[in-house]
């Protein structure tokens, strides 16, 4: 069996040595075959892991048969994130082993068990994310604060308008403004939309 093994730590003063020889060891008495050691510091709420993608990638290409981790923690930022990864890696026909001897997989009635759980837990999550979301606009709209973007906090936008402006009336595409000017399609289009109202009152008055 192919495996990659995924080490990970919170911060700078962390070292992913110990999970590393530990993980090499227990590769060993499983008689599987390491492809690679990835390893990064990373907070465990950062959404961007660079050396889990490449993991990632390569159970998505079928390259491995199992990734190996210390701990479900080391893999997972969350409960959503961790069922939504489990279940795309058994799709691809992928396990996900931890060191402390538990083995996901969807195959088994245990697995399926877990991911039911884990499923509810992650909706139950996300109940929680979307009712502290809607409290916190509730208080904040009492307290008489304006939500939503407000006149003049575009400065990206606002700074780059008159080269967007430039480079519609030469010919160019939104797609291609945007793509040369680091913005989205949305806020080109929003720019000139703007341009265009601000002239039809000016034309007016």
């Amino acid at each position: 069996m192919n495996i990659a093994i995924y080490c990970r730590v919170s911060t700078t003063d962390q070292s992913c040595e110990r999970q590393e020889r530990d993980l090499l060891e227990y590769a060993a008495v499983l008689g599987c075959k390491v492809v690679g050691v990835w390893k990064e510091t990373v907070s465990g709420k950062k959404e961007h892991r660079h050396e889990r993608d490449k993991v990632i990638a390569l159970a998505r290409s079928r390259d491995i048969d199992a990734i190996l981790v210390t701990e479900m923690t080391r893999w997972g930022r969350s409960t959503i994130d961790l069922i939504e990864t489990l279940q795309e890696l058994n799709s691809w026909g992928v396990s996900l082993i931890a060191q402390t001897g538990f083995q996901f997989d969807l195959n088994t009635p245990q697995g399926r068990l877990i991911a039911h759980l884990m499923a509810s837990l992650a909706e139950f999550e996300r109940d929680l994310m979307r009712e502290r979301i809607r409290s916190g606009l509730a208080a904040a709209k009492a307290r008489g604060q304006k939500l939503g973007r407000q006149p003049g906090q575009r400065v990206k936008a606002d700074k780059l308008a008159p080269k967007v402006l430039k480079m519609v009336e030469q010919g160019y595409s939104y797609r291609k403004i945007a793509s040369a000017l680091h913005l989205s399609k949305t806020t080109v289009n929003d720019i000139v939309k703007r341009h265009r109202q601000s002239k039809t009152r000016g034309n007016r008055s």
